[in-house]
């Protein structure tokens, strides 16, 4: 079947597709865009506090110190969704704020416990469901530093496992929604190939004095994969009877389209690339293996997952937590891969041969938007893996300037909510017609946050955020609108 745009028209009127009754929406965040108190109350460094104070790591010389400072604002931050109609909040765990130097053996911090303790009441009593992320990219600065963090997968696998375990023991029985880790393709790409992200590691030595990015970032995805699966097994094993609650990873992933779409070779790099990014990490999940096109370029690069790491990973989602923003053109490479290459031996390119653009530019270099492009991944996901339970984990949109637009334009964000109208309508498609088993829809961002190596220069929030005058909040145009998008889509029956 072709997938086309959303909406219908019949006789006139147009009919939008539905949302299932049950659908639950609400926004997300994560610990070091939007805490603050970077040392307060036993909290101590994390990798992302160094990095982001190396001098030319952050685009606007910036840091998370204060950030939007909700670990002081977190009943401002529940009145807001509350205000917005929110059912569902998404915000992560500060591993060095719960165990300040990370490790198994050291000392946890009762006051990082009972701050996000407080914070769990707090949501449920204002009738908000938590929907926790374990570890959305700040390791504890002190594992990175003894042992390279996740470039040693038994130290790191036996830290996270303990960190996960302490986390299941205090917040489990409220909490019934987990995300063991936030788009590890980022952690191990950005961070050990590239160098954009904390930790910084990488083969380009302009950019950092050590790093392999031809083997690195393979050691780190299979380190996490691990991890992931050791916390499921130890949730399934301990604490679900008890507490039941649902337990997954979120992976993020760009929808592609073939440069020139008459050309099989980029019709291919396509699903390669969605390989690359998605299937490295989702086919261990879903199918005990690495996908074919990972193998044939990586060859003994990428280390190989033993019989005893397959039964540990394979089946560990309840659910798929869908990270999505954007598409790209995508236009084969001749000749073998560059040793660096983590993409599959491809281009992505915003215009296609005959120069047409997949979207408007945003505020950040890398986010076209392309909504049909949402539908066809959800399509794509469903079908490579056995129609599972889908949560949209993270969807969302910087705008071109915003920065420099008055408040008043900034506030009346038409961009934004026209991206929200656009993204919400295709998944409604891909529920109502494509059978698409999508349940949930966290929209990315509560509020203008720390955007990592832009610092705060592009702004994701349905919410303004005020850094010059004390973080005040503000919402924006697009907060209105989507609760009633929503309150649209969802079916009454």
């Amino acid at each position: 079947m072709a997938i086309t745009n959303g909406t219908n028209s019949v006789n006139g009127e147009t009919h939008h597709s539905k949302l299932p009754a049950d659908f639950v929406w609400g926004y997300a965040t994560a610990s070091y865009q939007i805490e603050g108190a970077h040392d307060e109350d036993g909290r101590l460094p994390s990798i992302w506090d160094t990095f982001s104070k190396t001098p030319g790591k952050v685009e606007d010389g910036t840091n998370g110190d204060v950030a939007c400072d909700s670990y002081h604002r977190t009943h401002e931050d529940i009145a807001i969704l509350k205000q917005y109609g929110a059912k569902l909040y998404r915000f992560s765990l500060s591993w060095p704020r719960i165990i300040p130097l990370g490790g198994r053996n050291d000392p946890v911090n009762q006051k990082g416990i009972d701050f996000y303790s407080r914070f769990i009441d707090d949501l449920l009593a204002a009738g908000i469901e938590p929907f926790v992320t374990l570890y959305h990219w700040d390791l504890p600065d002190e594992l990175f530093k003894r042992y390279g963090g996740p470039l040693n997968k038994d130290e790191f696998v036996a830290d996270y496992a303990n960190f996960a375990r302490i986390a299941f023991e205090n917040f489990g029985p409220k909490v019934k929604h987990w995300v063991t880790f936030n788009e590890p393709w980022c952690s191990s790409v950005l961070g050990f190939n590239i160098g954009k992200h904390a930790p910084g590691r990488t083969s380009d030595r302009k950019k950092n004095p050590v790093g392999d990015g031809t083997t690195e970032p393979w050691i780190v995805g299979h380190t996490l994969l691990v991890a992931h699966g050791t916390a499921v097994d130890i949730y399934r094993r301990e604490f679900k009877a008890a507490q039941g609650g649902e337990i997954g990873i979120t992976l993020n992933g760009d929808w592609a389209e073939p440069w020139d779409p008459e050309d099989p070779a980029d019709i291919e790099a396509c699903t390669r690339k969605l390989e690359f990014a998605i299937s490295w990490f989702a086919d261990p999940i879903y199918h005990g293996k690495y996908p074919d096109s990972m193998v044939k370029q990586l060859g003994d690069r990428l280390p190989p997952l033993n019989s005893d790491e397959v039964a540990l990973i394979k089946g560990s989602n309840d659910f798929y937590g869908m990270n999505h923003y954007c598409a790209n053109y995508i236009r084969h490479r001749e000749g073998e891969a560059d040793p660096d290459d983590t993409a599959g031996n491809l281009d992505h390119l915003f215009e296609d041969k005959f120069g047409n653009s997949i979207g408007p530019e945003t505020n950040c270099e890398w986010l076209r938007p392309h909504p049909l492009g949402f539908r066809k991944l959800l399509k794509w996901l469903s079908d490579r893996y056995g129609y599972p339970k889908i949560y949209v984990t993270e969807n969302g949109t910087s705008i071109k300037g915003e920065n420099d637009l008055s408040l008043d334009e900034l506030l009346n964000d038409e961009f934004r909510a026209q991206y929200y109208r656009d993204y919400v309508g295709a998944m409604a498609d891909a529920s109502a017609i494509d059978g698409v088993n999508v349940k949930k829809y966290m929209a990315w961002s509560l509020m203008d946050n720390f955007e990592w190596s832009e610092g705060y220069q592009s702004r994701f929030g349905v919410t303004y955020v005020d850094y010059k005058d004390n973080q005040k909040r503000i919402p924006k145009k697009s907060a209105l609108v989507i609760g009633e998008l929503f309150n649209k889509y969802i079916s009454k029956e």
